[in-house]
């Protein structure tokens, strides 16, 4: 990607934080960018779930480095908004780690990442400090890359893995959120947190904005947006709703022989000119 398309892109990105709410509907693959990014937009996030489920790997650090950098570089291609980009732990424990990655993804084209503060998918968690060291790498890296305004959205797993006593998650939420954002983290996204009353209390306290992962039955946008949250996502739910589309309509075809779970899909000029560029 051109250095200069690069640079304002991330400096779009960085601008979108700045007010308001940003809604990041999360691709998988280019087909699904292009769709989101046609469908107004603003921003296009990654979901690393999505992205493995399409190569056949589960989720929770199932790719390489270099399988998820290739996918980012087939999605930043495909479209003319700032992707962001889940790169899950970093691919490694290490800071060098981290910084590895954030550089194969600013070469690929994205413009923000989505850096998770846990060891594991369920925890443990890196302590505080460990996770500082990493981020600090990933700010490092991203200035040696030649893009110092690459967003780092910094995602801590105290809620969606209910670390530590309920009673005392979210002071170590705030706890975490102080020195992230001294160690260079632009956002902090709390997956597993939806109550708005929390939200506020963590809104107040956050020296970064705060981002929220939605689903069904969660609080609407403009809710969170009341509670102060800067930032809504969706995580794998797209990809899961995509997935399960194919399901049922596979059942349904073999099953019964007919058709009806295909109704009300888009039809195959739309899909092949939101690809074509």
């Amino acid at each position: 990607m051109d250095s200069e398309v690069q640079q304002a892109r991330a400096a779009a990105l960085r601008e979108l934080h700045g007010s308001g709410v940003l809604v990041l509907p999360n691709a998988w693959d280019a087909g699904s960018a292009a769709l989101i990014a046609g469908a107004g937009a603003k921003a296009i996030a990654t979901t690393s779930g999505g992205v493995s489920w399409s190569l056949g790997r589960p989720d929770g650090h199932g790719l390489t480095r270099d399988e998820m950098v290739e996918a980012v570089r087939r999605i930043a291609a495909a479209v003319d908004v700032p992707v962001t980009a889940d790169v899950e732990g970093g691919y490694g424990p290490a800071p060098e780690d981290v910084a590895a990655t954030v550089a194969g993804i600013v070469e690929a084209g994205a413009v923000g990442v989505n850096i998770e503060d846990s060891r594991a998918p369920g925890g443990p968690l890196f302590d505080a400090a460990e996770q500082g060291a990493r981020l600090r790498a990933a700010r490092d890296a991203a200035v040696k890359a030649g893009l110092p305004d690459l967003v780092i959205n910094v995602r801590t797993d105290v809620f969606l893995f209910g670390i530590g006593k309920e009673a005392g998650r979210l002071d170590d939420v705030i706890a975490r959120t102080g020195v992230y954002a001294e160690a260079g983290a632009d956002c902090l996204f709390v997956p597993g947190l939806i109550d708005l009353d929390a939200l506020g209390r963590l809104v107040k306290a956050s020296p970064l904005p705060v981002n929220v992962m939605a689903w069904p039955g969660a609080p609407t946008v403009a809710e969170f947006e009341a509670a102060g949250v800067r930032r809504v996502s969706l995580g794998t739910a797209l990809s899961q709703a995509a997935y399960t589309v194919a399901q049922r309509a596979a059942a349904e075809l073999l099953g019964k022989g007919t058709y009806t779970e295909l109704e009300g899909a888009l039809d195959f000029g739309s899909i092949n000119s939101a690809v074509t560029r």
